[in-house]
């Protein structure tokens, strides 16, 4: 019974999709019909439409009504708003920083020893 119901959940959902299909479907099924009565180019033979006037017609039909019912699905939602930004405030003028204590660098590198005289002297006995 599952099964079944998600069989028809899935068609549903998958209608819209294939209407196109359905469409081009009955064309081919009905192609001398089509040709011989509804075709717009028939007085004219030398054209060679076939119906195929017709089924762009149908086709054109079915794509300007899904777009309408999209866009009236669009306009008809409605909008959720879950959260609110703060609004930014800027200050321009320049943040001024006072130390507490006065800044000393008085430390002057002339020349480096490496420690290595140091250490690889022989142990004294």
């Amino acid at each position: 019974m599952r099964s079944f119901i998600a069989y028809i959940l899935l068609a549903a959902i998958m209608l819209p999709t294939l209407s196109p299909w359905g469409t081009i479907a009955y064309f081919k099924l009905n192609r001398e019909y089509i040709t011989r009565v509804l075709c717009e180019n028939r007085k004219r033979p030398e054209l060679h439409c076939d119906g195929k006037c017709y089924l762009a017609k149908k086709l054109k039909q079915q794509q300007d009504k899904q777009d309408k019912e999209t866009s009236e699905k669009v306009h008809n939602t409605p909008v959720i708003q879950l959260f609110t930004p703060q609004p930014y405030f800027y200050d321009f003028e320049p943040a001024v920083k006072a130390f507490r204590e006065p800044v000393r660098f008085f430390h002057q590198l002339l020349f480096y020893t490496a420690p290595v005289a140091q250490l690889l002297r022989p142990p004294r006995r």
